[in-house]
């Protein structure tokens, strides 16, 4: 999924200005559903979403440590394990999007939009200690 600067607000790009992904680090993570649909009330659709968390989990990209699903957006803190978080976020938003288009009647990449092509608001929580003892 190409992320650009959202029409709704033409200053996202600068939301990544001095922002990087490290393995290791944790992460919260949110993204919000295009043009806010709470298309999450149906518990069967947020199942859907819910599935593509787990599969991360299980590739090994990140570790998930709690998410909440919302009516129209995700919170998701994770330590991520491997690669980048624009990387994994581009997974979750492009994997979703054609599992949750195929329920709505529309097929592969060319469906509607899930989730707004902004990037994620994402904050470094803590960093990795050295054990103690």
């Amino acid at each position: 999924m190409n992320i650009q600067t959202s029409p709704e607000n033409p200053h996202t790009r600068d939301l990544r200005k001095g922002r990087f992904s490290e393995p290791g680090y944790t992460y919260l993570l949110t993204a919000v559903v295009h043009k806010r649909r709470p298309i999450f009330t149906d518990w069967s659709i947020g199942r859907l979403l819910v599935a593509e968390l787990r599969a991360t989990e299980e590739d090994g990209l990140a570790q998930s440590q709690a998410w909440v699903v919302m009516p129209d957006h995700l919170h998701w803190l994770i330590t991520l394990q491997t690669g980048t978080i624009s990387r994994l976020m581009q997974r979750i938003k492009g994997r979703s999007t054609i599992s949750i288009n195929r329920v709505f009647g529309n097929h592969g990449h060319s469906g509607k939009r899930v989730f707004m092509t902004a990037p994620s608001v994402r904050k470094k929580i803590c960093r990795p200690l050295p054990a103690m003892w």
